[in-house]
């Protein structure tokens, strides 16, 4: 079992448009130079910069045909509304209408989550969702399930970030807990690769694919981006549960794609 975490591409239709569509189409690539190959693609999140048509419509041009599955996950710079109007005739909402589904394969499940919150930067999940995702774990318990959303939903150290984390993590949390094989909950937002406890399990925060967040610890220091190296990590079944890599992309010393 190996499941690809990618995140945050942050695709834009401009005159900047050209540098985060290589990045995500560069991680790809060393996606494919995997051996084993994954089993499929999670992108948590922040799709696109802007929400518009064209940046999903390059997103859909990257993935739609990519020879593994790939699965995606709305961030808050991402339209849900836009996101299902562009993917719902596609495998990369699971064959699902929704910006929250299941997708089981024969030895684990994703469960992706929406916690894009109107009006600001930070996220929610709301009660609604959150019976779903209880009724959804319930229904199979014998595999291990990924879980997967945007927003974070336990602080990371970083006190620009950690203001805008998920909401409700303590009510996630209370989910979580019931189900003792939820093998990681994946997540992005902070740009930097990240593991933290969480509800009996781990949350694993990936690192952007097109640029990382400084690791700004103190809330009277200045915070911005990056040009540190970009990866994503990679969540690999072994006999004793799931082991998480960071795999680098930028300045990788393994094959990007095959010819």
């Amino acid at each position: 079992m190996l499941v690809a975490h990618l995140s945050d591409p942050h695709l834009r239709s401009d005159a900047l448009a050209s540098g985060p569509a290589a990045a995500l189409h560069t991680a790809l690539g060393r996606v494919l130079a995997v051996d084993p190959r994954p089993d499929c693609v999670v992108i948590t999140g922040d799709l696109v910069e802007f929400g518009h048509d064209n940046a999903y419509d390059q997103l859909r041009e990257l993935t739609v045909r990519f020879p593994i599955p790939v699965y995606l996950v709305a961030g808050n710079h991402d339209d849900p509304a836009v996101i299902r109007k562009i993917f719902a005739d596609t495998s990369l909402l699971g064959g699902a209408q929704d910006t929250h589904y299941v997708v089981d394969h024969d030895r684990f499940s994703v469960i992706v989550l929406d916690s894009k919150h109107p009006g600001g930067p930070g996220g929610l999940l709301g009660d609604q969702q959150l019976a779903w995702l209880d009724e959804s774990l319930s229904t199979r318990r014998e595999v291990p399930v990924f879980v997967a959303l945007h927003h974070p939903p336990v602080a990371v150290g970083i006190p620009f970030l950690d203001g805008m984390r998920l909401a409700d993590g303590a009510k996630l949390a209370e989910v979580v807990s019931r189900y003792p094989n939820v093998a990681r909950v994946l997540a992005g937002h902070v740009h930097r690769p990240i593991h933290a406890p969480f509800a009996g399990t781990s949350v694993s925060v990936a690192p952007s694919t097109f640029r990382q967040t400084s690791l700004t610890l103190r809330a009277d220091r200045q915070i911005g981006y990056l040009d540190d190296p970009t990866g994503f990590l990679l969540h690999v079944g072994t006999e004793d549960g799931i082991a998480t890599h960071t795999v680098p992309v930028s300045g990788a010393t393994a094959l990007i794609g095959a010819l």
